[in-house]
């Protein structure tokens, strides 16, 4: 992915003094605190909005109440110039493996720390001096939901190959992104078939004769807690609901949603997309604005309606984002093969997972072992 234009302050003259620590999240909650961390974020070499502060607070609030979570915060000259929370995990995919890890929960899509432009072997330097000396019983440090391509990546690599530092990448995927210099209606010619635009054609005139159709899109923090208990209700309305995967039936997701969106509204950092029905919503979608990146974040639907295609016409109108100069491409955070935006977007991100020797020679020289036996049985999968 592209990086964010601009330098961060601390590398313009010269070589700035790096620190790591581990610092408890709540301290980070202080409002002098978050005052830096958004600093951060708008330098990110590599955008992540769900390690932004009005997405991470509320996540860890909701699921680490006992404070487990660490943010190890990287300062450069006193200035905090790269962040990522941090765990010591028992367990392993199942296995009784104990490890330092980037903490991640099930609606966090990007596991990137957040890191000041030009300052990203830094980062992952102090980061990984950090891991060598707290160790204890982590037996080594597990990177999950990495970008694969970008300044970040390019950096851990070559630290890791100065250093000689063991690492494995454990797995790999790939998942849609929509990244053209296309217009919005000469991709959605390129990317489907004539057949299928003249069937969504048929659809959107099919639902328009079911009553007054509208489409809105909001990027102002207006009626969100209205908007967002309506997108609570439409998700749970449908199978999601009824097999408890809607974000409803869990009372932890369903404060970080209000909480994450009513953030990421105040910041000019959300996008709401709408499809409503004679006044009632039928498909709704959520983006996350990280400039020079978007994120799909959530969609719903009536499914009463899902002959008509809802959910895809609202992709359809959710292709403006082609239009816009200050966004670079939109990461769908969908799964790989998901089956209707994998046919939509035609671009891919390669998202991946590393596990990275730490500690002494002792710990390395087990976590190779333990890395051979992990990539070998994948191989033979």
């Amino acid at each position: 992915m592209p990086d964010s234009p601009g330098s961060f302050p601390a590398t313009a003259q010269r070589a700035p003094e790096i620190r790591a620590a581990a610092r408890e999240w709540r301290d980070l909650a202080a409002p002098g605190e978050v005052t830096r961390w958004d600093a951060l974020a708008q330098w990110a070499s590599t955008a992540n909005p769900f390690f932004e502060s009005w997405y991470l607070l509320p996540a860890l609030e909701a699921f680490d109440p006992a404070g487990r979570v660490k943010l190890v915060c990287v300062e450069a000259d006193g200035e905090l110039a790269g962040l990522m929370p941090v765990s010591l995990e028992d367990r392993y995919y199942g296995h009784p493996l104990p490890q330092w890890c980037n903490w991640m929960h099930g609606n966090c899509f990007l596991g990137a720390p957040l890191v000041a432009r030009g300052l990203e072997r830094a980062f992952w330097r102090a980061l990984l001096g950090w891991a060598d000396r707290q160790a204890g019983k982590g037996l080594f440090l597990h990177l999950a939901r990495m970008p694969l391509d970008g300044a970040l990546d390019d950096a851990l690599r070559a630290v890791l190959a100065e250093q000689g530092r063991p690492v494995a990448l454990v797995h790999r995927e790939e998942r849609a992104l929509l990244r053209s210099d296309l217009s919005p209606d000469a991709y959605l010619e390129a990317a489907l078939s004539a057949k299928k635009r003249k069937e969504l054609r048929r659809q959107f005139n099919r639902l328009a004769e079911e009553g007054t159709l509208r489409f809105e899109r909001r990027r102002d923090a207006e009626a969100i807690a209205e908007w967002t208990e309506a997108f609570l209700w439409l998700e749970a309305s449908g199978w999601k609901g009824k097999t408890g995967h809607a974000m409803a039936n869990d009372r932890e997701t369903t404060a970080l949603l209000i909480a994450a969106l009513e953030g990421a509204a105040e910041r000019g950092r959300l996008e709401r997309l709408t499809l409503s029905l004679d006044g009632a919503p039928i498909a709704m979608l959520a983006n996350f604005l990280a400039p020079p990146g978007a994120f799909s974040f959530k969609t719903a639907f009536d499914e009463r309606y899902a002959r008509f295609s809802p959910g895809v016409l609202l992709q359809r109108e959710n292709l403006a984002l082609l239009d816009r100069t200050e966004t670079d491409y939109c990461d769908s955070c969908a799964s790989a093969d998901h089956p209707m935006i994998d046919h939509f977007w035609r671009e891919r991100r390669a998202i991946g997972r590393y596990s990275i020797g730490i500690g002494g020679t002792l710990r390395r020289a087990l976590f190779r072992t333990i890395a051979w036996a992990e990539t070998r049985k994948q191989a033979k999968d």
